[in-house]
Protein backbone atom coordinates (compact mmCIF):
# COMPACT_ATOMS: atom_id res chain seq x y z
CA UNK A 1 0.00 0.00 0.00
CA UNK A 2 1.19 3.73 -0.83
CA UNK A 3 2.17 5.71 2.07
CA UNK A 4 -0.88 7.37 3.58
CA UNK A 5 -0.71 11.98 4.01
CA UNK A 6 0.61 13.03 7.34
CA UNK A 7 -2.42 14.76 7.29
CA UNK A 8 -5.10 11.87 7.53
CA UNK A 9 -2.48 10.28 9.34
CA UNK A 10 -1.63 13.08 12.49
CA UNK A 11 -5.59 13.83 13.07
CA UNK A 12 -6.04 12.51 16.51
CA UNK A 13 -2.03 14.49 16.89
CA UNK A 14 -0.84 10.76 17.09
CA UNK A 15 -2.24 9.68 20.75
CA UNK A 16 -5.53 8.67 22.01
CA UNK A 17 -8.79 10.26 20.30
CA UNK A 18 -10.31 10.25 23.69
CA UNK A 19 -13.40 7.29 23.01
CA UNK A 20 -11.60 4.19 24.20
CA UNK A 21 -13.77 3.64 27.41
CA UNK A 22 -16.41 4.93 25.00
CA UNK A 23 -16.06 1.94 22.50
CA UNK A 24 -15.32 -0.42 24.99
CA UNK A 25 -18.54 0.25 26.79
CA UNK A 26 -19.95 -0.56 23.39
CA UNK A 27 -17.92 -3.58 22.68
CA UNK A 28 -19.25 -4.95 26.25
CA UNK A 29 -22.91 -4.15 24.97
CA UNK A 30 -23.02 -5.95 22.29
CA UNK A 31 -21.47 -8.97 24.04
CA UNK A 32 -24.76 -8.76 26.32
CA UNK A 33 -23.65 -7.05 29.15
CA UNK A 34 -26.52 -4.56 30.40
CA UNK A 35 -24.58 -1.45 30.01
CA UNK A 36 -26.23 1.90 30.77
CA UNK A 37 -24.27 4.31 29.01
CA UNK A 38 -24.09 8.06 30.20
CA UNK A 39 -21.51 8.65 27.25
CA UNK A 40 -22.52 10.86 23.93
CA UNK A 41 -24.92 13.69 23.70
CA UNK A 42 -27.67 11.11 21.42
CA UNK A 43 -31.36 11.67 22.71
CA UNK A 44 -33.65 8.88 24.52
CA UNK A 45 -36.47 9.78 22.08
CA UNK A 46 -36.02 9.32 18.20
CA UNK A 47 -36.45 12.00 15.52
CA UNK A 48 -40.62 13.23 15.92
CA UNK A 49 -42.58 11.17 13.82
CA UNK A 50 -44.40 14.28 11.96
CA UNK A 51 -40.90 15.60 11.19
CA UNK A 52 -40.06 11.94 9.31
CA UNK A 53 -43.15 11.95 7.59
CA UNK A 54 -42.28 15.39 6.03
CA UNK A 55 -39.08 14.02 4.96
CA UNK A 56 -40.84 10.82 3.45
CA UNK A 57 -42.94 12.84 1.55
CA UNK A 58 -40.84 15.22 0.36
CA UNK A 59 -38.62 11.60 -0.72
CA UNK A 60 -41.90 10.35 -2.14
CA UNK A 61 -43.03 13.18 -4.12
CA UNK A 62 -39.28 13.34 -5.87
CA UNK A 63 -36.88 15.71 -3.78
CA UNK A 64 -34.15 13.05 -4.06
CA UNK A 65 -32.25 14.45 -6.66
CA UNK A 66 -29.17 17.35 -6.66
CA UNK A 67 -30.56 19.65 -3.91
CA UNK A 68 -28.99 23.33 -4.57
CA UNK A 69 -25.65 23.41 -2.78
CA UNK A 70 -25.77 26.26 -0.41
CA UNK A 71 -28.94 24.81 0.62
CA UNK A 72 -32.94 25.36 -0.72
CA UNK A 73 -33.73 28.34 -0.60
CA UNK A 74 -36.69 28.11 2.15
CA UNK A 75 -34.49 26.65 4.57
CA UNK A 76 -31.60 29.38 4.02
CA UNK A 77 -34.31 31.37 4.51
CA UNK A 78 -35.57 29.95 7.53
CA UNK A 79 -32.67 29.82 9.53
CA UNK A 80 -31.18 33.20 8.43
CA UNK A 81 -35.05 34.28 9.96
CA UNK A 82 -33.99 32.32 13.57
CA UNK A 83 -30.48 33.94 13.56
CA UNK A 84 -32.00 37.45 12.88
CA UNK A 85 -34.47 37.11 15.42
CA UNK A 86 -31.76 35.81 17.88
CA UNK A 87 -28.91 37.79 17.64
CA UNK A 88 -30.40 41.17 16.14
CA UNK A 89 -28.61 41.44 13.08
CA UNK A 90 -30.15 41.12 9.77
CA UNK A 91 -29.43 37.51 8.10
CA UNK A 92 -30.60 36.65 4.93
CA UNK A 93 -30.06 33.41 2.78
CA UNK A 94 -26.87 34.46 1.48
CA UNK A 95 -25.03 34.84 4.67
CA UNK A 96 -26.54 30.53 5.37
CA UNK A 97 -24.78 27.81 3.75
CA UNK A 98 -26.62 24.22 4.77
CA UNK A 99 -24.23 21.67 5.87
CA UNK A 100 -24.01 17.91 6.64
CA UNK A 101 -24.52 18.26 10.45
CA UNK A 102 -22.33 20.52 12.65
CA UNK A 103 -18.95 18.58 12.10
CA UNK A 104 -19.14 19.45 8.68
CA UNK A 105 -19.84 23.19 9.46
CA UNK A 106 -16.82 23.72 11.78
CA UNK A 107 -14.82 21.87 9.11
CA UNK A 108 -15.84 24.42 6.57
CA UNK A 109 -15.55 27.59 8.58
CA UNK A 110 -12.11 26.45 9.74
CA UNK A 111 -11.37 26.23 5.95
CA UNK A 112 -12.39 29.56 5.36
CA UNK A 113 -10.14 30.76 8.41
CA UNK A 114 -7.06 28.87 8.04
CA UNK A 115 -4.15 28.59 6.28
CA UNK A 116 -1.58 25.56 6.92
CA UNK A 117 0.03 26.42 9.59
CA UNK A 118 -2.08 28.44 10.90
CA UNK A 119 -2.45 28.89 14.85
CA UNK A 120 -6.22 28.06 15.62
CA UNK A 121 -7.66 28.10 19.60
CA UNK A 122 -9.65 26.65 20.92
CA UNK A 123 -11.38 26.19 24.57
CA UNK A 124 -10.02 23.74 26.76
CA UNK A 125 -12.34 21.43 27.60
CA UNK A 126 -13.41 20.66 24.08
CA UNK A 127 -15.47 18.65 22.32
CA UNK A 128 -13.27 15.61 21.25
CA UNK A 129 -13.36 16.23 17.55
CA UNK A 130 -12.47 19.52 17.66
CA UNK A 131 -8.62 19.37 17.17
CA UNK A 132 -8.68 16.59 14.53
CA UNK A 133 -11.22 18.96 12.91
CA UNK A 134 -8.55 21.55 13.16
CA UNK A 135 -5.73 19.80 12.03
CA UNK A 136 -8.08 18.12 9.44
CA UNK A 137 -7.20 21.91 7.51
CA UNK A 138 -4.04 21.79 7.90
CA UNK A 139 -4.06 24.36 10.86
CA UNK A 140 -2.41 23.82 14.30
CA UNK A 141 -5.08 23.51 17.35
CA UNK A 142 -3.77 25.61 20.42
CA UNK A 143 -5.82 24.67 23.16
CA UNK A 144 -6.50 27.41 25.74
CA UNK A 145 -6.96 26.18 29.64
CA UNK A 146 -9.86 27.19 31.64
CA UNK A 147 -10.31 26.58 35.50
CA UNK A 148 -13.14 24.48 37.23
CA UNK A 149 -13.11 27.50 40.14
CA UNK A 150 -14.21 30.37 36.84
CA UNK A 151 -16.87 27.31 36.18
CA UNK A 152 -15.23 27.02 33.33
CA UNK A 153 -15.82 30.44 31.56
CA UNK A 154 -12.37 31.50 29.53
CA UNK A 155 -10.51 34.45 30.59
CA UNK A 156 -9.54 37.12 28.21
CA UNK A 157 -5.90 37.37 29.86
CA UNK A 158 -5.47 33.35 28.40
CA UNK A 159 -7.13 33.88 25.04
CA UNK A 160 -5.18 37.31 24.76
CA UNK A 161 -1.23 35.58 25.40
CA UNK A 162 -2.11 32.30 23.68
CA UNK A 163 -3.33 34.84 20.46
CA UNK A 164 -0.69 36.72 20.60
CA UNK A 165 2.27 35.03 17.95
CA UNK A 166 -0.39 35.67 15.96
CA UNK A 167 -3.66 33.26 15.87
CA UNK A 168 -6.00 32.97 12.41
CA UNK A 169 -8.98 31.78 14.53
CA UNK A 170 -10.27 31.07 17.89
CA UNK A 171 -13.48 28.67 18.42
CA UNK A 172 -15.36 29.02 20.98
CA UNK A 173 -18.98 27.08 21.85
CA UNK A 174 -21.53 27.78 24.58
CA UNK A 175 -23.23 26.61 25.61
CA UNK A 176 -20.72 24.11 26.27
CA UNK A 177 -19.73 20.77 25.29
CA UNK A 178 -18.96 19.49 28.07
CA UNK A 179 -19.03 21.31 31.12
CA UNK A 180 -22.76 22.73 30.22
CA UNK A 181 -21.18 26.59 31.05
CA UNK A 182 -23.22 29.38 29.35
CA UNK A 183 -20.54 32.07 28.42
CA UNK A 184 -21.85 35.22 30.60
CA UNK A 185 -21.63 38.92 29.35
CA UNK A 186 -17.91 39.72 30.84
CA UNK A 187 -16.75 36.17 28.88
CA UNK A 188 -18.38 37.34 25.41
CA UNK A 189 -16.88 40.89 25.84
CA UNK A 190 -13.41 39.49 26.99
CA UNK A 191 -13.50 37.28 23.67
CA UNK A 192 -14.62 40.02 21.46
CA UNK A 193 -12.01 42.69 22.92
CA UNK A 194 -9.11 39.21 21.92
CA UNK A 195 -11.00 38.74 17.95
CA UNK A 196 -10.73 42.32 17.55
CA UNK A 197 -6.82 43.25 18.84
CA UNK A 198 -5.80 40.05 16.87
CA UNK A 199 -7.69 40.36 14.10
CA UNK A 200 -8.98 36.71 14.62
CA UNK A 201 -11.89 35.47 12.86
CA UNK A 202 -14.18 33.62 16.05
CA UNK A 203 -16.14 30.31 14.97
CA UNK A 204 -18.95 30.28 17.36
CA UNK A 205 -20.35 26.73 18.08
CA UNK A 206 -24.01 27.03 19.19
CA UNK A 207 -25.51 23.39 18.68
CA UNK A 208 -27.11 23.32 22.40
CA UNK A 209 -28.71 27.27 21.71
CA UNK A 210 -31.85 25.70 22.40
CA UNK A 211 -30.53 24.27 25.95
CA UNK A 212 -30.53 26.42 28.16
CA UNK A 213 -31.18 26.23 31.93
CA UNK A 214 -29.84 29.34 33.38
CA UNK A 215 -29.34 32.84 32.83
CA UNK A 216 -29.33 33.45 28.61
CA UNK A 217 -27.72 32.01 25.55
CA UNK A 218 -26.41 35.16 23.73
CA UNK A 219 -25.24 34.51 20.09
CA UNK A 220 -21.53 36.04 19.53
CA UNK A 221 -22.78 37.35 16.29
CA UNK A 222 -24.98 39.87 18.04
CA UNK A 223 -21.99 41.92 19.65
CA UNK A 224 -21.12 45.39 18.31
CA UNK A 225 -18.79 44.59 15.71
CA UNK A 226 -18.43 41.43 15.68
CA UNK A 227 -20.77 39.68 13.21
CA UNK A 228 -18.47 40.49 10.30
CA UNK A 229 -15.50 38.35 12.19
CA UNK A 230 -17.97 35.44 13.17
CA UNK A 231 -18.86 32.42 11.66
CA UNK A 232 -21.46 30.10 13.59
CA UNK A 233 -22.50 26.93 13.25
CA UNK A 234 -25.79 25.39 14.21
CA UNK A 235 -27.66 22.01 14.07
CA UNK A 236 -31.03 20.50 13.94
CA UNK A 237 -29.43 17.33 15.60
CA UNK A 238 -30.00 18.64 19.64
CA UNK A 239 -32.87 21.20 19.04
CA UNK A 240 -34.93 18.77 16.98
CA UNK A 241 -33.49 15.14 17.97
CA UNK A 242 -32.41 14.80 14.38
CA UNK A 243 -28.99 13.24 14.93
CA UNK A 244 -28.74 10.72 12.16
CA UNK A 245 -30.41 13.57 9.98
CA UNK A 246 -26.84 15.38 9.22
CA UNK A 247 -28.45 18.44 9.15
CA UNK A 248 -26.32 21.67 9.96
CA UNK A 249 -25.31 25.09 8.68
CA UNK A 250 -22.72 28.06 8.73
CA UNK A 251 -23.98 31.82 8.83
CA UNK A 252 -21.75 34.32 8.66
CA UNK A 253 -20.45 37.67 5.96
CA UNK A 254 -21.96 37.08 2.56
CA UNK A 255 -18.03 36.69 1.31
CA UNK A 256 -17.57 34.34 3.46
CA UNK A 257 -20.31 32.29 2.32
CA UNK A 258 -19.42 32.67 -1.41
CA UNK A 259 -16.36 30.90 -0.61
CA UNK A 260 -17.99 28.02 1.60
CA UNK A 261 -20.35 27.29 -1.78
CA UNK A 262 -17.38 26.95 -3.27
CA UNK A 263 -15.82 24.58 -1.07
CA UNK A 264 -19.39 22.27 -0.22
CA UNK A 265 -19.62 22.31 -4.22
CA UNK A 266 -16.19 20.32 -4.19
CA UNK A 267 -16.45 18.04 -1.19
CA UNK A 268 -20.14 17.25 0.28
CA UNK A 269 -22.16 18.84 -3.24
CA UNK A 270 -25.05 19.97 -0.64
CA UNK A 271 -27.55 18.00 1.33
CA UNK A 272 -30.56 15.48 0.14
CA UNK A 273 -32.93 17.83 -0.54
CA UNK A 274 -35.86 15.96 1.35
CA UNK A 275 -33.80 15.85 4.38
CA UNK A 276 -33.29 19.70 4.28
CA UNK A 277 -37.33 19.83 3.39
CA UNK A 278 -37.53 17.97 7.16
CA UNK A 279 -35.28 20.27 8.51
CA UNK A 280 -37.85 23.39 7.19
CA UNK A 281 -40.88 21.66 8.46
CA UNK A 282 -38.90 21.37 12.21
CA UNK A 283 -37.88 24.76 12.07
CA UNK A 284 -41.18 25.88 11.19
CA UNK A 285 -42.82 24.41 14.56
CA UNK A 286 -41.32 26.84 16.27
CA UNK A 287 -39.97 26.90 19.85
CA UNK A 288 -42.32 25.47 21.84
CA UNK A 289 -41.33 22.14 19.99
CA UNK A 290 -37.43 22.83 20.93
CA UNK A 291 -38.16 23.12 24.08
CA UNK A 292 -40.21 20.15 24.42
CA UNK A 293 -36.70 18.52 23.33
CA UNK A 294 -35.40 20.38 25.60
CA UNK A 295 -36.96 19.01 28.64
CA UNK A 296 -35.90 15.96 29.66
CA UNK A 297 -32.54 17.22 30.12
CA UNK A 298 -33.63 19.95 32.15
CA UNK A 299 -35.53 17.34 34.55
CA UNK A 300 -32.43 15.05 34.77
CA UNK A 301 -29.98 17.95 35.36
CA UNK A 302 -32.09 18.71 38.38
CA UNK A 303 -32.12 15.58 39.49
CA UNK A 304 -28.44 15.04 39.16
CA UNK A 305 -27.35 18.59 41.35
CA UNK A 306 -30.74 16.89 44.07
CA UNK A 307 -28.40 14.21 44.51
CA UNK A 308 -25.13 16.13 45.17
CA UNK A 309 -26.98 17.23 48.23
CA UNK A 310 -25.74 15.45 51.20
CA UNK A 311 -22.44 13.53 49.63
CA UNK A 312 -19.07 14.31 49.34
CA UNK A 313 -17.28 12.47 46.84
CA UNK A 314 -18.92 14.15 44.02
CA UNK A 315 -19.61 17.57 43.12
CA UNK A 316 -20.63 19.75 40.12
CA UNK A 317 -20.39 22.93 38.73
CA UNK A 318 -24.07 23.56 38.43
CA UNK A 319 -24.29 23.74 34.14
CA UNK A 320 -26.37 26.22 32.76
CA UNK A 321 -26.85 23.97 29.40
CA UNK A 322 -26.12 21.72 27.11
CA UNK A 323 -27.01 17.88 28.06
CA UNK A 324 -24.23 16.61 29.90
CA UNK A 325 -23.29 17.84 33.76
CA UNK A 326 -19.55 17.74 34.60
CA UNK A 327 -18.55 16.16 38.09
CA UNK A 328 -15.63 16.73 39.86
CA UNK A 329 -14.28 13.21 41.14
CA UNK A 330 -11.22 14.44 42.52
CA UNK A 331 -12.41 13.84 46.29
CA UNK A 332 -12.23 9.95 45.44
CA UNK A 333 -8.54 10.06 44.41
CA UNK A 334 -8.89 8.79 40.87
CA UNK A 335 -8.51 10.70 37.65
CA UNK A 336 -11.63 10.68 35.52
CA UNK A 337 -9.97 7.85 33.47
CA UNK A 338 -9.70 5.67 35.89
CA UNK A 339 -12.93 6.46 37.64
CA UNK A 340 -15.03 5.76 34.49
CA UNK A 341 -12.86 2.21 34.04
CA UNK A 342 -13.59 1.38 37.52
CA UNK A 343 -17.10 2.44 37.05
CA UNK A 344 -17.91 0.39 33.86
CA UNK A 345 -15.59 -2.50 35.82
CA UNK A 346 -17.96 -2.72 38.48
CA UNK A 347 -21.61 -1.28 37.97
CA UNK A 348 -21.79 -1.37 33.98
CA UNK A 349 -22.21 2.33 33.71
CA UNK A 350 -20.66 4.31 31.54
CA UNK A 351 -19.16 7.80 31.03
CA UNK A 352 -17.24 9.45 29.63
CA UNK A 353 -14.13 10.94 31.14
CA UNK A 354 -13.18 14.34 31.59
CA UNK A 355 -9.43 13.93 30.29
CA UNK A 356 -11.58 12.76 27.09
CA UNK A 357 -12.22 16.95 26.39
CA UNK A 358 -8.84 17.74 26.74
CA UNK A 359 -6.64 18.62 30.27
CA UNK A 360 -8.69 20.97 32.05
CA UNK A 361 -11.41 18.81 32.93
CA UNK A 362 -8.83 16.16 34.28
CA UNK A 363 -9.84 14.57 37.77
CA UNK A 364 -13.94 15.26 36.48
CA UNK A 365 -16.47 13.04 34.58
CA UNK A 366 -18.91 13.86 31.58
CA UNK A 367 -22.36 12.29 32.26
CA UNK A 368 -24.64 12.74 29.47
CA UNK A 369 -28.33 13.28 31.01
CA UNK A 370 -29.51 10.78 27.89
CA UNK A 371 -31.23 8.00 29.53
CA UNK A 372 -35.13 7.62 30.31
CA UNK A 373 -35.70 9.08 33.85
CA UNK A 374 -36.33 5.96 35.51
CA UNK A 375 -33.37 4.27 33.87
CA UNK A 376 -31.21 7.22 34.92
CA UNK A 377 -32.08 7.74 38.57
CA UNK A 378 -30.85 3.91 38.66
CA UNK A 379 -27.69 4.49 36.50
CA UNK A 380 -27.00 7.39 39.08
CA UNK A 381 -27.46 5.22 42.40
CA UNK A 382 -25.01 3.02 40.76
CA UNK A 383 -22.39 6.00 40.13
CA UNK A 384 -22.95 7.65 43.08
CA UNK A 385 -22.60 4.06 45.17
CA UNK A 386 -19.30 3.54 43.13
CA UNK A 387 -17.98 7.30 44.12
CA UNK A 388 -18.88 6.99 47.72
CA UNK A 389 -17.01 3.22 48.08
CA UNK A 390 -13.94 4.74 46.22
CA UNK A 391 -13.58 8.17 48.61
CA UNK A 392 -13.91 5.76 51.66
CA UNK A 393 -11.05 4.14 50.25
CA UNK A 394 -9.21 6.95 49.63
CA UNK A 395 -10.17 8.38 53.50
CA UNK A 396 -9.48 5.35 55.02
Amino acid sequence: MPGLSKRIRGLTGGGDDGWGLFYEARRRKAAGQPILELTIGEHDVRTDPLILDAMHTAAKGGHTGYAAVPGILALRQAIAERLSESTGVAHGPDNVLVTPGGQAALFAAHHAACDDGDRALLIDPYYATYPGTIRGVGAVPVPVATRPEDGFQPRAADLDAAAAPGAASLLINSPNNPTGAVYNAHTLAGVARVADAHDLWVISDEVYDSQVWDGAHRPFASLPGMFERTLTVGSLSKSHAMTGSRLGWVAGPREAMSHLENLATHTTYGVPGYIQEAGLFALQRGADAEAKVAAPFRRRRDMVLARLEGQQALRAIPPAGAMYVMLDVRATGLSGADFGAGLLDEEDVAIMPGESFGTAAAGHIRVALTLPDEVFAEALDRLFAYAGRQMEKAHA
